[in-house]
């Protein structure tokens, strides 16, 4: 692998949400590769455990740990947190997230609508959690990993959990600006701490040009012949995780925000403000 320039991370700890499926299984298996040890977070523990055999298949000597994360149950993150074992952590990757696409809005434990409450209340509170194993080590790092889907939303500070007007498309995007604005907001606030929080997008992706990792998934050849038209406008996953990667190695920027597609969100001009009350 060529995508960290020989940079090494032997040492360090990271935690990936969401590393079962995807840009989150690419990052860990990637970051693996680098001499880190890897806490693969995942809601489905089953899955985690095959996420663990298709890296150490591939990366000799992977030093892999995984926690059950289910970020839709706040309650449940403490308990998660204390599963680490550690007193410091060197980055965070805030990968995981849900979309719903059904027409029915379907609600966290908490009565969250449940996008909202994984993809960013979740992250939000995980980070709470974690801020004094991020403390503990120099430079550390929260890598959020945004979406183009939040470039055309704005939130609405009078309807968060879209309890009055509920569309899945839609209720995404906010949820996704929702944690991006966060992650611009947690790079102002932890600077003087030497914490960097980096926003990042790896671009459009298929999957059916992704490669197999047996036993986590593969492709049937008609599914890999399917996409192959599509080869000219997409990627495959695997070229997705290196701007989620790339942030760990990276000096930060001046603005403190950018790695892989830079976002520039103004909060102003992505926010529908709560009416004034006369």
């Amino acid at each position: 692998m060529t995508w960290q320039s020989g940079h090494r991370a032997d040492g360090k700890t990271f935690l990936v949400t969401g590393a079962n499926a995807g840009i989150g299984y690419f990052a860990a298996e990637q970051l693996a590769a680098s001499g880190a040890t890897v806490v693969l977070g995942c809601r489905d523990t089953g899955k985690a455990d095959l996420a663990v055999q298709a890296i150490r298949a591939r990366v000799e000597g992977a030093r892999l740990r995984q926690v059950r994360l289910d970020l839709a149950d706040l309650s449940s993150l403490p308990a998660t947190v204390d599963a680490l074992g550690v007193d410091s952590l060197d980055a965070v990757v805030l990968n995981a997230g849900v979309m719903l696409s059904g027409p029915e809005r379907r609600v966290s434990a908490q009565g969250h609508e449940l996008m909202f409450a994984t993809n960013h209340l979740g992250h939000f509170a995980l980070i709470a959690h974690l801020a004094p194993m991020l403390r503990a080590v120099a430079n550390s790092r929260v890598i959020t990993v945004g979406s183009f889907a939040a470039r055309s939303e704005r939130l609405d500070l009078a309807d968060l959990q879209s309890e009055h007007d509920y569309r899945p498309k839609r209720s995404y995007g906010r949820s996704k600006l929702a944690q991006m604005l966060f992650g611009f907001e947690l790079d102002r606030r932890l600077r003087a701490v030497g914490t960097a929080s980096i926003v990042v997008h790896p671009g459009g992706a298929l999957d059916t040009l992704t490669p197999a990792r047996p036993p986590l998934f593969a492709h049937t050849t008609f599914q890999r012949l399917r996409g192959l038209p599509r080869m000219r406008c997409c990627t495959a996953s695997t070229r997705g995780p290196t701007p989620s990667s790339e942030p760990f190695w990276t000096p930060r920027s001046p603005a403190g925000n950018s790695g892989g597609h830079e976002f520039s969100v103004f909060a102003d001009d992505h926010i529908k403000k709560r009416p004034t009350q006369t």
